[in-house]
This record gives structure tokens, C-alpha cells and sequence, in this order.
């Protein structure tokens, strides 16, 4: 299938390789030349411009957006859709809030343009593991958009199914869902941060428990120098508490066992609080989510080895880099 993308970053470009590799053809732009140069090499069609790109598509055209939620996200659709025609979809990769997806695909509907949300977790990992999708579509949008989302998406592969699934007609086994009409996709995307954060926060804490079991303020008799980085490793096999989160803190902490090299200085990437505001909307209890948020508002003022175990976690997945406080 022939698909154009906007945004070469971290996931944007990964993204191209994977559908390339999967057989898809890729017209894709960036502000940044540098990246349209680099995945040209690759075997995708550089455009010039939004406008360029969808030129070089032939009808019905689909353009998939992954730049940052907002107004870069805002400006990128509107200007997709003024170079478009009926029948033409717009994608949104990235992490939009939902109620944005509900006016932008009622607005492009009146033109006859579908608009998708596709929430996408995978993070730098994703070209080779593939991508979990949450969509949000009209599902005549969604039959046509799926040879793609089945590229993306990691497939069965070798995860135990779920007793029961065999029953079930559902894609979700394979890694994409459509979650329901425009918006959806990305409010499920936005809870599945919300529960990231907080599971996060667990590990951080606990981790954080053990580093200090040898506190002088402790009778000497009950202080363990516990080798956490041991402790992580331990826990990926067979514990009840195992993860893909633990695997990149068991990662990190082999690398640096105290983390000397993240301050704990922990971002919030805006779905968190977007998640608690749904919470408050639909007067569901969601404390520890909340917390969760919280604790990375106060990250930002004190730092504590649970907070580097944020940091390090969410570089592992995501390649996220610290900011520098006030910076």
C-alpha cells in the first residue's frame, strides 16, 4: 500500500523502515531535510513540502501525521486537508488529545476527508518488536488503513494466547484494535499512559525502598546493601511483577547500578494529566494515577533514586532525554 508520513523523529522514521520493510511504499516529509535525506537513502520518496508529499500520492491518498500533539499536530492537519480531496484520510500517530480528534474528524468530514486516531506505544523499540495501535476510525477508514496497521503492529508472534481468545473475532491479538469512531483510539492511548504512569511509579518506589535498606537510621542489624540491579533480574524471571518496564530497569541498572547519570528529573508528556482530567469529567476514583502525576510535578524540585529510576526507564523505552531543570 502507498502511504505518506510527516515527522521523521524517533518513531516517525522507524515507522518508515518497518512499513518499507513490510512491502509499503513510503512518500514521506520533514522540516528537517537532514531526516528526509536520511530516509530517502533508505528507499522512501522525499517530498519538499506537506504539499509536495501529497502530490505524490496517488488517490484515494492516506498521510500519516507523527509530530508533537498540539499546535505543530494542528497546523499539519489543516494543511494536509486544504491540499486533499474527498475520500482522502488523515492520520494521527501521535499523542493528540481526544477531544482535538472529535472536532478535527467532524470539521474534515464536512469536506468528505476521514480523519483516524491511531494512539501508538512501541516507542524507539518499535521498528523491531512493531507498534501497539489503539485506533479510532470510521470503519470503512479503518478496512482500508489496515494492511497498514497490520505491518506496524508486532503480530501474534510467540506470547501464549489467552484462554478464550480462540472464540473471539478480534484483532487485538495481533496488536492493533479499532477501538470506535474518532477519538477513541487516543483516549484509550491516553488512559494506557495514564496506567504507565503509575506502574512506573510503582517499580520506582520499591526499587528506591531497597537501595536505602542500609540507612545509618536503621539498627545495624536490620541494614541490607542489596544489589538492586540483581534484584531486577531476579524479578524478570517468573515473578508475578514481571514486565517490559522491568526489563529496562533491570537494562539500566546493569549499565550504572546508581544511576549516576540521570538527575531524576521526570517530564510528563501531557497524557497523564489529560488522563486525571477524564477521571475528575467522569468522577472515577483514580488514585493512584494521580499520584503518580504528582510525584513526577515534584521530581522536578528534588530528586531521589526513585525518580532516576523514572528517568531511566522512560529513556530505556522511549529515548527520552532528561531536560536540564530550568532549561
Amino acid at each position: 500500500m502507498q502511504l505518506g508520513l510527516v515527522g521523521l523523529g524517533r518513531m516517525g522514521a522507524n515507522m518508515t523502515r518497518r512499513l518499507m520493510k513490510g512491502g509499503h511504499q513510503l512518500a514521506v516529509f520533514d522540516l528537517n531535510t537532514a531526516n528526509v535525506q536520511k530516509v530517502s537513502a533508505e528507499g522512501a520518496q522525499g517530498a519538499l513540502s506537506l504539499e509536495d508529499l501529497v502530490k505524490k500520492l496517488s488517490k484515494p491518498r492516506a498521510v500519516w501525521v507523527m509530530v508533537p500533539a498540539g499546535k505543530a499536530t494542528e497546523n499539519t492537519v489543516q494543511s494536509l486537508a486544504a491540499a486533499m480531496e474527498p475520500g482522502d484520510i488523515i492520520i494521527d500517530g501521535g499523542n493528540s488529545f481526544y477531544k482535538d480528534d472529535i472536532r478535527r474528524a467532524a470539521d474534515l468530514s464536512q469536506r468528505k476527508i476521514h480523519y483516524v486516531d491511531a494512539g501508538t506505544s512501541g516507542g524507539v523499540w518499535g521498528v523491531e518488536r512493531g507498534y501497539c495501535l489503539m485506533i479510532g476510525a470510521h470503519p470503512d477508514a479503518f478496512k482500508t488503513l489496515e494492511p497498514i496497521f497490520k505491518t506496524l503492529a508486532p503480530g501474534i508472534g510467540d506470547i501464549p494466547r489467552t484462554p478464550g481468545r480462540e472464540k473471539l473475532n478480534s484483532t487485538a491479538e495481533y496488536g492493533y484494535l479499532h477501538c470506535g469512531p474518532p477519538g477513541a483510539g487516543h483516549f484509550v492511548k491516553m488512559v494506557h499512559n495514564g496506567i504507565e504512569y503509575g506502574i512506573m511509579q510503582a517499580y520506582a518506589e520499591g526499587f528506591d525502598l531497597m537501595a536505602h535498606k542500609d540507612s545509618e537510621e536503621l539498627p545495624e542489624n536490620e541494614r541490607y546493601k542489596l544489589n538492586v540491579a540483581d534484584i531486577a533480574e531476579v524479578w524478570r524471571r517468573g515473578s508475578v511483577v514481571g514486565s517490559w518496564l522491568l526489563d529496562l530497569t533491570a537494562m539500566a541498572l546493569a549499565e550504572n547500578p546508581d544511576l549516576s547519570n540521570f538527575s531524576g528529573f521526570v517530564e510528563d508528556s501531557g497524557e497523564g494529566r489529560w488522563t486525571i482530567n477524564a477521571a475528575i469529567e467522569q468522577a472515577i476514583p483514580v488514585e493512584v494515577l494521580a499520584s503518580a502525576l504528582f510525584t513526577r510535578f515534584r521530581s522536578r524540585k528534588d530528586h531521589t533514586f526513585a525518580e532516576k529510576i523514572l528517568s531511566a526507564m522512560r529513556y530505556k523505552f522511549g529515548g527520552h532525554v532528561e531536560r536540564a531543570a530550568g532549561g
